[in-house]
């Protein structure tokens, strides 16, 4: 599912965390930006109305047309700009994405090119064992949507070291989550409910990521259990938030 396809079926979700994000952007928002991940510019498009020059920045060059946006190929954990070069780092739904080994790295990265601000957006605890897949090609499995990291309050003010969290909120709830036995039981049943819609490949080989084939008689059961011991689990289990969002002040040296 693209990106476009998504934001038409979750409309009224997206159109809250965009209106969210803007109103987290500081009141001096004015010069240039940083916009890393920009994908098909949906947010950078809104960036451009509040600040000077935007720049977008994503893995492959993004394709944006506006006299005050400039689009680049790059990688957030290797950032080819100077220090302090830009007044706000903006960032969302990037760092699920990046692999732990990496994280720290891509967050010191946008510590150093931010001359103020940083504002990060990620899923908020989300459980990402629901909605796993299993890659047909190298067997391995992964977790929804690329997200290999999941975030609170707490690890992404140790991951922001050197900045203050000026404001924080919280966007949308949900109650998705899983147990250890649930889990056990869909990767024995080959998960056969996980995310294959995504654009995202598989995270170990690569390969864009293929419905399974038919289960047998044993993953059927084994599927079923899975559902009914996560129903049961369902009601003890708090709502929380879809997303948290944290603009950061960079601390003075």
């Amino acid at each position: 599912m693209g990106l476009t396809d998504y934001r038409n079926k979750h409309t009224e979700k997206e159109k809250a965390r965009a209106s969210d994000l803007m109103a987290l952007l500081p009141d001096d928002s004015r010069g240039a930006v940083l916009d890393i991940g920009a994908g098909d510019g949906w947010l950078s498009l809104m960036l451009a109305e509040r600040f000077d020059k935007v720049t977008v920045l994503d893995l492959k060059k993004p394709s944006i047309e506006h006299p005050r946006i400039q689009c680049v190929k790059g990688d957030a954990t290797k950032l080819d700009f100077g220090k302090d070069e830009f007044d706000l780092v903006f960032c969302v739904e990037v760092i699920e994405h990046i692999p732990s080994k990496q994280l720290i790295k891509a967050c010191s990265e946008l510590e150093r090119v931010a001359k103020k601000y940083i504002l990060i957006g990620v899923p908020f605890r989300q459980d990402i064992r629901v909605g796993r897949t299993k890659c047909s090609t190298c067997g391995k499995r992964n977790p929804p949507w690329g997200h290999v990291n999941s975030f609170d309050e707490h690890r992404l003010k140790q991951l922001f070291s050197l900045c203050d969290a000026q404001e924080i909120s919280f966007v949308g709830e949900e109650k998705e989550c899983t147990n250890a036995l649930s889990e056990f039981l869909m990767d024995f049943a080959g998960n056969p409910y996980g995310a294959y819609d995504q654009e995202e490949l598989c995270i170990h080989c690569g390969a864009k990521l293929k419905e399974p084939p038919q289960r047998n008689i044993l993953q059927k059961i084994a599927t079923k259990l899975a559902f009914y011991i996560k129903n049961i689990q369902q009601p003890f289990h708090r709502p929380h938030s879809i997303w948290i969002h944290i603009l950061f002040e960079k601390r003075k040296a």
